[in-house]
């Protein structure tokens, strides 16, 4: 049995969910939700915070600050709780509820941003906030996820290789885009792998990480106002575009069949299944990454009232969703 002494020690990598029987497609969600932070974000967090350690850059009586939406926010308040920094987090409106008041019963301040910046919307006010913060005392430390290579580098020394170990005949590969370190860490791993591996990216419609004109985002987790400093696309075979009523579908899919899932996983599961449906996939052997698990989306994507405020009456009158409770 595990024995810890530290909450960075557990992360569970092997588990994975074939989505055949709810979707009808053969693909395995590799789930990256079980750890004290709940979410992949765990990764690239430790990744950044030992780095900063290893440079000197964190010292004892630093105070960490980040830009998050919310489950880094939690992931280095974790850490910060575990190793004694101080930490705040600078998020906004969109961020959930729960969220908040988990990053806070862990001990870290949280600034809330209630205002988007008129071009970079509610990221660039984060980040101008973050960087004014930085710019009045210099025990802050922004480890800044959006260009910190040691972001992508968490996946590709970890996530990537757990996923080439399970499965090394891989011909697709799905990731969310947000921060994109993720994409780029397994991108980069699996361009280097014996065999060619597709990257398929998925972003939220209103994204501008891969271009396109901005739009109206309220789930927190994928896509970004900013575009990415990380991003490579000459890694990138294809990006996929998904709308948050999907989302919300799929993540109510996978909740009728008893696995409670997070907005980011929800809309990777779409993207994959829309891309999946209109393919002879077969013989095709496919892999999603789930972010995160779906408790700290109860107030929101899993609450009726909050559904039909911003998304109508009809949002989950669909007919996967019906299928899905026949089924059920």
């Amino acid at each position: 049995m595990p024995v810890i002494t530290s909450p960075l020690d557990f992360n569970e990598e092997k588990l994975y969910v074939d989505l055949l029987s709810i979707f009808g497609h053969s693909i395995f969600l590799k789930c990256e939700g079980f750890n004290f932070a709940g979410s992949i974000k765990l990764k690239a967090a430790t990744e950044m915070v030992q780095a900063a350690e290893r440079n000197a850059v964190l010292t004892p009586g630093a105070v960490l600050v980040e830009s998050s939406s919310g489950n880094l926010g939690v992931a280095l308040s974790m850490i910060a709780a575990s190793k004694g920094y101080r930490f705040v987090c600078v998020t906004d409106s969109h961020c959930n509820l729960s969220t908040r008041r988990l990053m806070e019963a862990l001990g870290s301040q949280v600034h809330i941003i209630s205002e988007p910046d008129a071009n970079g919307g509610f990221l660039g006010a984060r980040i101008d906030y973050v960087r004014a913060l930085c710019a009045s005392d210099n025990r802050y430390v922004w480890l800044n996820q959006y260009a910190n290579p040691n972001n992508w580098n968490a996946h590709y020394r970890s996530t990537a290789p757990a996923i080439a170990r399970q499965f090394p005949q891989l011909d697709v590969l799905f990731v969310g885009a947000g921060t994109a370190g993720t994409l780029m860490g397994c991108a980069r791993y699996f361009r280097e792998w014996h065999r060619p591996v597709r990257i398929v990216a998925v972003d939220s419609v209103g994204s501008v990480a891969f271009g396109g004109a901005p739009g109206r985002r309220m789930i927190p987790g994928l896509g970004t106002s900013v575009c990415p400093p990380l991003l490579d696309e000459s890694y990138v075979d294809e990006v996929l575009r998904v709308e948050e009523a999907d989302t919300i579908r799929a993540c109510h899919r996978l909740a009728r069949n008893g696995f409670l899932f997070g907005g980011s996983t929800g809309t990777v599961v779409s993207g994959a299944m829309s891309w999946l449906a209109q393919r002879d996939a077969r013989e095709l052997t496919a892999v999603a990454i789930a972010p995160d698990l779906g408790e700290r989306y109860l107030d929101t994507i899993y609450q009726s009232n909050w559904l039909r405020e911003l998304y109508g009456e009809d949002v989950l009158d669909s007919d996967e969703l019906t299928a899905s409770s026949r089924s059920a």
